[in-house]
Parts: C-alpha cells; sequence; structure tokens
C-alpha cells in the first residue's frame, strides 16, 4: 500500500495494468484536532465531512468556542474545500478568516480555539484477484471479474458512495446488493429506485416523500425512499436519467445527510449509503452539460466498471450452468431439475455470440431453452434463431454441410463404411482443431481448455494431421 500527498486528489479509479496487477485509487482526505494540548486524527473516505459542537456532525469538537455547526469540508473536482456554516467565530485558514476557500494539504484550519491540520491523500491499493468464482451473489471466474471481487472486497465493509458503471444488462443490480450484503448494514433496508421508470414529476415526492395537501392526490403523507432505507442503502439505478432539476437536491442530501418532504418545512436526518448506477458514460455527461459536475464527484467516491459479457467469454459456461442450477424456470412442481446438461454444439453458440445484452440476455435465453427443451439436454433447437445462426455457428454449419457433402458420393466412390466413417471423422476433427485455434490465437492451453479436452490429446491431434503453428512456422509436434 502507497501514500502519496499531491496538491490535488485525483478521482477514486480502479486500473488494470499492462502486467495484469489491478490497483484501486481511493481519495481521502486526514485532519488532526488539537484541542488544549491534546490531537486527535480522524481519516475519511467520504467527500463531505462536517465539524461543530453538535453531535450530529461527522466531527465533534469540545470546544465551547466552536458553534453547533461551525463548517463543513467538502471536496469539488479535485480539490478539496472549507466553507464556513454562518459561525459564531468565523474560520480561518492560515490565519485568515474566510467564507470559503481552497484547502491545501498540511494548512491549518482554525475554530475559536481548536486548530485543525488538513491533508489530502491518493491511497494505492493493490488489488489481488480472489481465487474464488463467485463473490456474493456475482458469478465470474474470469481475471478482470476476480479483480472485481477484490475491490468489493475491501469496499464492501466501509459506507463509501459507489457508481457502477456498464452496459445494460451486465448485472450492476447484482453487485450493489452484494456490496450491501457484504456491509454492516446488511440487517437494514436495501431499497431500489430506477429513474427511468418513474414520471419526472413524481421522482421527487418517490425519494424524499411528501406532506398531506402538498399536492394535487397527495391525501395523506408518505415517507420517501431515503427515510425508508435509514441505516440500510438507497441504490439508484440508471442514475443518468435523472432531470436536471432533481440533482441539485440529490446532491442537497448527500451533502446534508437530510431530506426534507415535498410540502414540509423541517428537515430530517437520514442515516444511508448511496450506490448508484449509470449505463452512460457521466463524464461525457458532465461535459455534455446534462449532469451536474459537483453531484458526480459527490458520488464518485469509488466508481467500478463492469465488462460486458462479450469481454468474459471465458464466464459463459459458468453462467449459463448457474442459471440451470439455481433458476426456478428449471424446476419442476416436485422440485427437481427439467434439464441437467447443455449440448456440446449449443455451448460453442453460446459462447460465439456477441450478447449485447450481456448477462440478462443470456439468462432470458437459459430460461427460453428450458421451455423449449424435449429432453434432459438443451439442442441448438432450443435456441433462437439469430444465435444459433451466429458467426461462429455458421462455421459450424459450413464443416457439417462438407460431410454432408461427402455422403452424397456414389457407395463405389466412398469405399467401405470403416473407411467412410475414418474419412468424415478425420475431415471433421481436422476442421475443429483448426478452427478452434483460429479462435484462441493459436493458443494451445485455451483451446484444449474450450475443447474439453486433454491437452496432450489436443497436440496429438495436432501432430496427427500436420496442423502448422503460424507462431513457430513449423508443424506441431508431441515435444512443443
Amino acid at each position: 500500500m502507497d501514500q502519496k500527498f499531491p496538491n490535488f486528489v485525483p478521482p477514486t479509479q480502479v486500473a488494470f495494468k499492462p502486467d495484469g496487477a489491478t490497483t484501486l485509487h481511493l481519495r481521502k482526505c486526514r485532519i488532526i484536532v488539537e484541542i488544549d494540548g491534546k490531537r486527535k486524527e480522524h481519516t475519511f473516505e467520504q467527500s463531505d465531512i462536517t465539524l461543530g459542537s453538535s453531535e450530529d456532525n461527522t466531527v465533534t469538537v469540545s470546544d465551547d468556542t466552536v458553534s453547533r455547526n461551525h463548517c463543513r469540508i467538502y471536496q469539488a473536482g479535485n480539490s478539496y474545500l472549507v466553507q464556513d456554516l454562518s459561525s459564531t467565530n468565523g474560520t480561518f485558514v492560515n490565519q485568515v478568516r474566510i467564507k470559503e476557500a481552497y484547502l491545501k494539504p498540511g494548512c491549518t484550519i482554525e475554530l475559536g480555539n481548536t486548530r485543525i491540520q488538513f491533508q489530502s491523500f491518493d491511497e494505492e491499493v493493490h488489488i489481488n484477484p480472489l481465487s474464488d468464482e463467485r463473490f456474493g451473489d456475482i458469478i465470474g471466474a474470469s481475471r478482470d471479474m476476480r479483480a472485481i471481487f477484490g475491490i468489493l472486497e475491501k469496499i464492501s465493509p466501509s459506507d463509501a458512495t459507489v457508481i457502477i458503471e456498464g452496459e445494460t444488462g451486465t448485472g450492476k443490480e447484482v453487485v450493489a446488493n452484494t456490496i450491501h450484503k457484504k456491509s454492516r448494514r446488511a440487517e437494514k433496508p436495501f431499497i431500489v429506485f430506477d429513474c427511468s421508470a418513474v414520471p419526472a414529476n413524481l421522482i421527487e415526492s418517490e425519494l424524499f416523500g411528501h406532506e398531506k395537501g402538498s399536492f394535487t392526490g397527495a391525501i395523506m403523507a408518505r415517507p420517501g425512499l431515503f427515510e425508508l432505507a435509514h441505516g440500510g442503502t438507497v441504490f439508484l439505478d440508471e442514475l443518468g436519467e435523472l432531470t436536471s432539476d432533481l440533482q441539485p437536491k440529490l446532491l442537497r442530501v448527500l451533502e446534508t445527510r437530510e431530506v426534507r418532504r415535498v410540502g414540509g418545512t423541517r428537515p430530517m436526518k437520514v442515516d444511508v449509503r448511496v450506490i448508484a448506477a449509470t449505463n452512460r458514460s457521466l463524464e461525457e455527461e458532465v461535459r455534455a452539460g446534462r449532469f451536474r459536475e459537483d453531484l458526480f464527484y459527490r458520488l464518485s467516491v469509488v466508481r467500478l466498471s463492469l465488462p460486458p459479457l462479450r469481454e468474459r467469454r471465458e464466464d459463459i459456461q459458468l453462467l449459463a450452468r448457474h442459471f440451470l442450477n439455481t433458476g426456478r424456470f428449471n424446476r419442476s412442481d416436485d422440485g427437481q431439475r427439467k434439464v441437467q446438461t447443455i449440448g456440446r454444439e449449443v455451448m460453442e453458440a453460446l459462447r460465439g455470440y456477441d450478447w449485447p445484452g450481456n448477462v440478462r440476455e443470456l439468462l432470458n435465453i437459459m430460461e427460453r431453452a428450458v421451455s423449449f427443451a424435449d429432453s434432459d439436454t438443451i439442442t441448438l433447437a432450443d435456441l433462437p434463431a439469430n444465435l444459433a445462426e451466429s458467426d461462429h455457428m455458421q462455421r459450424l454449419q459450413t464443416l457439417g454441410a462438407r460431410i454432408t457433402n461427402q455422403g452424397r458420393q456414389t457407395v463405389d466412390e466412398m469405399g467401405n463404411f470403416k473407411h467412410a466413417k475414418e474419412k468424415w471423422v478425420s475431415s471433421f476433427e481436422r476442421d475443429y482443431i483448426v478452427r478452434l485455434l483460429e479462435k484462441h490465437g493459436f493458443n494451445i492451453s485455451h483451446a484444449a481448455r474450450d475443447a474439453e479436452i486433454d491437452r496432450k490429446y489436443f497436440r496429438k491431434l495436432m501432430k496427427k494431421y500436420a496442423i502448422e503453428n503460424p507462431k513457430t512456422a513449423e508443424t506441431t509436434t508431441e515435444s512443443e
């Protein structure tokens, strides 16, 4: 773990390095409070903290010269600022009284008789991919997914706000739910709000609640989702759809941890962790002026990007079998599994498809296949036409057609049964091995694993059919 103290703090981010290493850069700030010669250190991952003599502050300062709500330290962009909250005796930075000021690491803040040293830093945490093929409810054996498991293991126990980015169907809600279950809030509510599924004029009421008579149809007072989630987690799905007039209201809740119902006058404290998800690039939305920059930085204490399924094809077989094993759609009334296995040609089709709908589409395909299956094995006939006719399957079908055409030869041309069978099998084996090697860039280990045959036997087949490896420009032999 390496700590640096720059003049500004970059956003928390995950970095995948060329050598395969994964690092998590966490932005943090540290304040050292000194009262009557006594020093107390506080380190924070959140981007907004308040200081004052009242116990409802992030840091309580026991000093009669400090106001109940004296000042706040918050992050805007890549910088930290301090803002005086109309305190009686004022807030000073390096002996200069301020209303609001940028903070440089190492500067001194004075609140009454209390001196505070401020530091900001980027903490680089080296993430080791977990060896397990699942973390909570998330399934994956690829290196990228296991690296994400390592990150989730680090951040889940904290209260850090998280933004999960990724294409539709990559499993953002599953990740958010897993973070909640692995946190200290696991026994408290996990409440999901889809910003794209509620009319814009009702979102404020849904999130923050409303008082009786505050608008037409408000026949009784109603708590909002932030109140209902008190002590737990609010998951804001499709955050990029939040309208511009609601963004500052959400920002205020994140800054103050208070909500005010529509039509209400009294703010209420809420203790919630916020996790947000979007299939848009919020950085691009900020540049386009459609998303507030200060809200973006307030939310992105940790930013996590989920890879699409086409970039982790080695997880497809694992996920497909998991859905068969656990899906209620594959259970009969007596609890027995309807379908037991997936045909090899089906698995080839699944691996060769690009999955624009990602994991959600794979789940839907498996459910459909089970409903169409006439036996305990899923076959190509049980898949949708667009998947069965993918580029990869077309190559297999071409191979099948070639063998079928050989069957149209005369009996005299084919010879006896044994000779004809051996010829067909040899033709299939050679084409199959070549296609697999091309698919995996002539990586023999990967190709053998994909074919689910022993690597030594795979090499033997290459030698048998004199298949050359273009990387070595010579015929592959047993000793390679």
